[in-house]
């Protein structure tokens, strides 16, 4: 299986660079992953696809202002981190732009000393580990010195940080948004609730594994890097109860399939896990958590399109992204949605 089997043609003029003012106006493909027809709606019309007794996942992550700017002490070089993981008492895994410029011990000045970083180990791939140095609160800081980790083909600026966070974002440890779930209104997930679905939410902290490039060719040799996932008790009693029940689980998003498939790898049933995943799901993966998958539409070769070829059908996936583009959908982060049922 060829990397260049999940390729597709993009016009750039597609690729969104803004969301819309109306989260939930943006466009919904519905496809179905047994005949692979496709549908086209409105994202607030999710909820004629979603009945009474079936569970809504979502992802509660927050996006943490993770792009930080600083000088090294002694020579004023300019050094951008990206931080991706809190590994504890104040350690991070980043990525250090350039890290050819850093080694172990050189400290790093953000907003004239207001945080301050020492490098601990410099790894491969532009990863680097290092301590951070500061008073008060982390996330206090880094709301004044940070900005959004957008993605690189972004390059509008944003109005306001909120823009790249889900309406339920709760728990800070994202370097990017889960952003399927992005066309979530807090009007329309109320809606949701009243029709007698259940929303049911687990973490994972997206970090490089969601949107580092395949390198290798060979898809099956392309190895994930580790995102930290939590799946509590009262959200596994109630997938549970909807599996017994006869009701569906919709995953909002990849990073909520990929939570839900790793707690079902080694069980039947749903039990509380708090770890490490890197899971990789691509064509031939047996899906044992979700039924249907709302996400948005995917870079060519990534490991997201792989997972949604997994799922649906690389044939109907590619169809369906060609559909997509004849269109005129608007593609990656702010851009239109899928369902796949």
């Amino acid at each position: 299986m060829s990397t260049d089997d999940f390729d597709y043609e993009l016009p750039k003029e597609l690729i969104a660079q803004t969301p819309l003012d109306k989260r939930d106006e943006a466009r919904l493909m519905v496809l179905d992953k047994e005949t692979g027809k496709v549908e086209h709606q409105k994202f607030y019309d999710i909820l004629n696809y979603i009945n009474a007794g079936d569970a809504l996942v979502i992802n509660d992550t927050k996006v943490i202002p993770a792009r930080i700017i600083g000088e090294k002490e002694n020579t004023g070089a300019v050094i951008e981190l990206l931080l991706l993981k809190d590994i504890g008492n104040d350690t991070w895994e980043c990525l250090a732009k350039p890290q050819k410029r850093l080694k172990v011990g050189t400290i790093i000045s953000f907003g004239e000393g207001l945080l301050k970083s020492k490098v601990i180990e410099v790894k491969e791939e532009g990863i680097t580990i290092v301590n951070l140095i500061y008073e008060g609160i982390l996330m206090e800081i880094l709301d004044k010195l940070g900005t959004m980790p957008l993605p690189p083909y972004i390059h509008e600026k944003l109005k306001n940080k909120d823009m790249y966070q889900t309406v339920y974002a709760k728990d800070y440890g994202s370097a990017a948004a889960p952003t399927a779930g992005l066309h979530f209104t807090k009007e329309l997930l109320s809606k949701i609730e009243e029709k007698g679905v259940y929303i049911v939410s687990v973490t994972l902290h997206v970090g490089l594994g969601t949107f580092r490039p395949v390198m290798v060719d060979d898809v099956k040799k392309h190895v994930m890097h580790s995102e930290h996932f939590i799946i509590d008790k009262k959200a596994c009693d109630t997938l549970n109860k909807v599996r017994k029940n006869g009701g569906k689980i919709i995953a909002v998003g990849t990073t909520s399939v990929r939570t839900l498939e790793t707690c079902l790898l080694d069980s039947d049933i749903f039990k509380p896990m708090v770890g490490d995943t890197k899971i990789f799901i691509y064509p031939g993966f047996k899906f044992k958590a979700i039924d249907g998958l709302i996400t948005n539409f995917h870079l060519p070769k990534s490991t997201l399109v792989m997972l949604v070829s997994a799922l649906a059908g690389r044939e109907n996936i590619l169809n369906a992204y060609k559909i997509a583009v004849n269109n005129k959908y608007r593609f990656f982060s702010f851009g239109d949605a899928m369902l796949i049922k």
